[in-house]
């Protein structure tokens, strides 16, 4: 028996083969196209990130390192006037970043149970043996689903007050429509007063933006090319991923940077699992992924509009990042 509970469908089942292969079909058939940045972290992607994390360009993890580090005898204060808490991860990843919470937290004697979701089994699976193995006092409850599912789940389980991780600047992934959707199904998945602590990414030097997604060793390039593996293996594909380059460039409109794979040449590509080719002409682009930055109207702004109010905000020393700290409100 798993040590999580599972409230989707596994990776290796049909349904998830399925849903994958449409997802695929749809986003592939678009232009431009594009793949979901969900599928970024099979097994493969997961392991790659957690390399990009400890690249000397990706400013952000040692951001929120830093944040938690200086600020967590203050965010463990505003936890234990809170009483007994659910204190939920979404995407925790390896956890190294809130294992400096949870360490301090059992310290401190504070009243909470631990609930990572993740969408990936092949995390959680990694995730569970060093949580016991670093905090065998640590009540957990580890769940693989959809995020939402989980929380839905959670909220018909028990009353604790429920205070939710979504850290690393994952927001960013989403554009300004689709962050406030998420935010507000995060809202209506919540009680009243229950708390999220979101990552902010804020706009700064474009030069080191870009350093941050086009690194000198490569890594973030294998990790957009890895959507293509897993494509072809997953799928039946044949892309060639010789014939893609990833490309990172800012868009100064929007805010975000953004992640392509661009094909070096006309070609096509077949998808067993979807009995379907694609074209691709020269230097055609397939998009990947946003990490939108932000400034501090931006996030005030993203609160309101969405059913939160702002409690607390945390900073790193060079004011590249934030943490904050938001109240769900809802009427009687």
């Amino acid at each position: 028996m798993p040590a999580y509970q599972v409230l989707r469908e596994k990776e290796t089942t049909p349904t998830f083969r399925e849903s994958f292969a449409r997802d695929i079909l749809i986003s592939l058939s678009e232009s431009p196209k594009r793949i979901p940045s969900r599928y970024f972290y099979d097994a493969e992607g997961s392991r790659l990130f957690q390399q990009i994390m400890e690249l000397p360009e990706y400013y952000l993890t040692g951001c929120e390192f830093e944040i938690f580090r200086n600020s967590k005898e203050q965010i463990a204060d505003f936890l234990a006037m809170q009483g007994r808490c659910n204190l939920i991860e979404l995407g925790p990843g390896d956890g190294r970043k809130t294992r400096i919470l949870i360490e301090h937290f059992l310290k401190a004697s504070l009243d909470f149970e631990y609930v990572p979701i993740d969408i990936s089994e092949s995390a959680m699976e990694e995730l569970i043996p060093d949580l016991r193995s670093s905090f065998p006092r640590l009540q957990f409850r580890p769940i693989v689903s959809e995020y939402f599912n989980a929380l839905h789940w959670l909220k018909n389980l028990n009353s604790s007050r429920n205070f939710v991780l979504f850290l690393g600047s994952n927001i960013a992934n989403f554009n300004a429509q689709a962050s406030r959707v998420f935010l507000r199904s995060l809202w209506n998945a919540l009680n009243a007063d229950d708390y999220v602590l979101i990552g902010f990414d804020l706009k700064k030097d474009i030069d080191l933006l870009l350093r941050a997604y086009n690194d000198s060793q490569g890594v973030t390039t294998r990790f957009n090319l890895n959507l293509l593996t897993r494509i072809n293996r997953e799928l039946g594909g044949n892309f060639d991923i010789r014939k893609f380059r990833h490309f990172g460039t800012y868009n100064v409109f929007s805010g975000a940077m953004e992640s392509y794979l661009v094909s070096l040449e006309r070609q096509s590509v077949s998808i067993q699992e979807i009995g379907q080719s694609f074209s691709f002409e020269p230097w055609e682009p397939i998009h990947t992924e946003y990490s939108y930055k932000y400034l501090e109207s931006d996030i005030l702004k993203l609160a309101e509009e969405t059913g939160f109010v702002p409690v607390r905000q945390f900073y790193d020393s060079r004011g590249f990042f934030t943490d904050c700290i938001w109240r769900v409100q809802k009427s009687a």
